[in-house]
């Protein structure tokens, strides 16, 4: 019997088309061996983990326009355009509590990916108790020149999407041939080159690998692509992803162009539901 891989690459605010695929997941009870999440999709998946329907919607939409969740003056202030002790410990224990006692019976593999800014290369760590683990998330969410690197067990870190937007042939490495692959962008996404590299030099000129990996960033994620879509001509990856170009930003702050893309995502994978099923008996 094969093993299951569930990928779900990143995109900031864009994640919450993840967010609704996801959800239909949970009301249909599709569960997987392995989930693989970058950036956002780290995210999104602790909630699918623990089978919280809807609060990865809710933890996005609810909290978008307060200034502690997402704004510049929390960039000014902290370093980090995003409030992380806001998403990481108010969130998930006070205000849209996580269900962490859930989340330590899944029997499911859970990775977070970030990027080792000494290195510029991914890692890969295995989230068992969320409770003290949830360091990795925030890592895997740090978005280089819009948060501050995350220092943990000797790891300097920030987004994994630098080193490993879709995390495909780690995936295949660790034993899963049949993986499903959640995506933020339509078919005819490519990405483009990094612009304003000479800001990163500066702000990064401590670490030249980290530097280099995010000017790399767009040849390594096309590469990525093409290898998704070849195993999808084969059978071997079903890709989930917008049918349109996207029009929500990495840091999109309007709850109807959020709600739509919850909503799109939550039906792109019901249209696929019977296909689901097939891909993962």
């Amino acid at each position: 019997m094969n093993k299951i891989g569930l990928i779900l690459e990143g995109g900031g605010m864009r994640g919450i088309y993840t967010a609704g695929v996801l959800d239909f997941f949970i009301e249909k009870n599709i569960g997987v061996d392995m989930v693989v999440g970058v950036s956002a999709g780290s995210c999104h998946a602790s909630s699918y983990l623990s089978k919280q329907y809807k609060r990865a919607y809710h933890a996005t939409v609810d909290y978008v326009n307060d200034k502690n969740y997402l704004s510049f003056r929390n960039l000014i202030k902290t370093g980090s355009i995003f409030g992380m002790d806001f998403m990481f410990n108010k969130i998930p224990n006070e205000l849209n509590v996580y269900d962490y006692d859930a989340f330590n019976k899944s029997t499911t593999k859970f990775i977070a990916v970030a990027t080792n800014c000494e290195t510029g290369k991914p890692e890969y760590f295995t989230l068992s108790d969320l409770r003290k683990d949830i360091i990795y998330l925030q890592a895997s969410c740090s978005i280089p020149m819009f948060a501050n690197i995350v220092e943990v067990d000797n790891y300097k870190l920030v987004d994994g999407g630098v080193s490993d937007s879709i995390p495909i042939e780690y995936a295949i490495n660790q034993g899963y041939r049949k993986n499903i692959v959640v995506l933020t962008r339509d078919y005819t996404y490519k990405k483009n080159k990094q612009k304003f590299t000479s800001i990163v030099k500066r702000r990064y000129k401590a670490y030249p690998n980290l530097v280099s990996a995010i000017e790399n960033r767009h040849i390594n994620y096309n590469k990525s692509l093409d290898l998704v879509d070849e195993l999808s001509k084969k059978g071997d990856v079903l890709v989930i992803r917008p049918k349109k170009p996207v029009k929500v930003s990495q840091v999109e702050k309007d709850v109807n162009k959020l709600t739509a893309l919850y909503e799109e995502g939550y039906n792109d994978a019901k249209e696929l539901y019977d296909e689901i099923l097939n891909f993962i008996v």
